[in-house]
């Protein structure tokens, strides 16, 4: 493509060179540049993207892209924008011929939910014949293809890319994960939403590294609500007004407890021997009754979200059924074995708001014993791992401590933090180093009626040990147990 093409829809000056240039890719990572692609500066945390120009001049760039004042000499064309991140966004939209424009767009958001939510959706519509692909997380997902990502919402390069991929497949919608990260460093700018969706808000996620305000967070969120054409919306979830301010298209709402389009009217929490999850009926713009087999209320709020969706959509909501009794989330409160005796959950819980919800949902279901496997990530707050501990051991009758991602510390550090949180609330727990060793112990040992949940690792299958991902996964190791032990399901 000419950079001229390329540029028209972006605010820049030309400092040097010819903008009739034949271009043949974009490049972020001065280490991929080839000959005659463009190089677009980012500016990050850690690193800054103008630090490593003469390495992509050096590997073929004959265009940067800048915001601040370089001495280039050499003879490319250098071009300055206000913001790099946001001149990468519409860059790639323009050079895959902008294929959002061509797919229905269904953006979430919100503290927590989002992967479950985005995966409920998918389920659905692809249950009933529409072709949706997803990005999130968990990584992006269309037909059977899994592409593992590094960030929840990927950079944008990467968002355009494989919007052009799965719509040339024949995907038609996409669900996706939009963080407020994404937000504030412009990686879905250009996109204007079918459908925006918030399942709640809470005050995570403020801190170094990731929003310096209460203020900053919430105004990333909104943008999502400012460049969408139909809001779905949580009216149970606190400050509604400052998350949706500004917001002039229709607003479809859910919830449980306040007046809602969409409102169950009744949840009744289902603990067989074959069946773990919830029943609930709705009224409103929908009335009827359905099943998840993702437990507990939360899990009934991104139920309830992913029907709303549907009515935005103008779908039958009934054709969702099928889809919620069966629809599974790697590590989201995922039911990992049944069996006539106990049951075994692994969930991603993380955050203190996640942790809180996920054994209040759990002790809901009056389990005979509630043992937590879990452990805390290295190099990360100790003020986490005293919430883990005082959360967690709080409503465990057995809490088995053990490793997670250790990172550069050692387990025993990190253990000692997790047990200051423990002892505060009075906790039972043992340790049992080795994660593998913790489930067998866990499985081994139990009772009838037990709940066994595996906090913290989820959908990962690795243990960050020294800078190394050893591989590692929860649902192999409870194979390896039952295999063992010729447990029966």
């Amino acid at each position: 493509m000419k950079l001229n093409d390329l540029l028209k829809n972006i605010s820049y000056t030309l400092l040097k060179g010819n903008l009739d240039t034949e271009i043949n890719d974009i490049k972020y990572d001065s280490r991929k540049v080839a000959k005659n692609d463009i190089y677009v500066a980012l500016v990050g945390y850690n690193n800054d993207g103008h630090n490593y120009i003469k390495d992509a001049i050096k590997n073929g760039a004959n265009t940067i892209i800048i915001s601040k004042i370089m001495d280039i000499k050499e003879d490319i064309n250098v071009i300055k924008v206000e913001d790099t991140r946001m001149a990468l966004a519409y860059l790639s939209k323009e050079y895959f011929n902008n294929p959002d424009e061509e797919l229905t767009m269904i953006g979430v958001t919100g503290t927590t939910g989002k992967t479950t939510t985005t995966h409920m959706i998918k389920d659905i519509l692809n249950n009933i014949g529409i072709k949706c692909g997803l990005i999130g997380s968990i990584g992006i997902k269309y037909n059977d293809k899994i592409i593992h990502t590094n960030n929840t919402t990927p950079e944008s390069y990467e968002i355009f890319k494989y919007l052009k991929e799965m719509k040339d497949s024949g995907i038609t919608h996409i669900t996706m994960e939009c963080s407020s990260q994404a937000f504030k460093l412009n990686r879905l700018a250009g996109i204007i939403f079918d459908i925006g969706v918030l399942t709640n808000l809470a005050t995570d996620h403020i801190g170094p590294g990731e929003h310096e305000s209460w203020d900053e967070y919430v105004s990333c969120k909104n943008k999502l609500f400012l460049n969408s054409k139909i809001v779905v919306s949580n009216n149970d979830s606190m400050h509604l007004d400052k998350v949706l301010k500004g917001v002039e298209v229709p607003i479809i709402t859910y919830g449980i407890k306040n007046a809602s389009d969409i409102k169950v009217s009744d949840i009744r929490l289902i603990n067989e021997e074959s069946f773990f999850g919830s029943e609930f009926t709705t009224t409103g713009l929908i009335n009827d009754t359905f099943k998840t087999s993702i437990p507990g209320e939360f899990n009934v709020y991104n139920s309830l979200c992913s029907l709303a969706v549907m009515k935005s959509l103008n779908l039958d909501s009934s054709k969702a059924k099928d889809a919620l009794i069966k629809v599974k989330v790697r590590g989201r409160m995922e039911t990992a074995l049944v069996t006539p005796k106990f049951k075994v959950l692994i969930d991603y819980a993380h955050t203190e708001d996640g942790m809180k919800e996920l054994v209040k949902t759990l002790r809901a279901y009056n389990p005979t014993r509630l043992i937590s496997v879990f452990g805390g990530g290295g190099n990360r707050p100790k003020e986490r791992r005293y919430n883990l501990g005082e959360i967690i051991g709080g409503s465990s009758d057995l809490c088995i401590i053990t490793e997670d991602n250790p990172r550069f510390e050692s387990i025993e550090s990190i253990n000692n933090d997790i047990k200051v949180g423990l002892k505060k609330v009075n906790a039972k727990y043992i340790e049992i180093e080795n994660r593998g060793d913790a489930i067998e112990y866990a499985i081994t040992n139990a009772e009838d009626g037990d709940l066994i949940l595996l906090v913290g690792k989820g959908h990962e299958e690795y243990q960050d040990i020294k800078g190394e991902k050893h591989h590692f996964s929860e649902l192999e190791e409870i194979e390896r147990i039952k295999n063992k032990i010729n447990l029966e399901e």
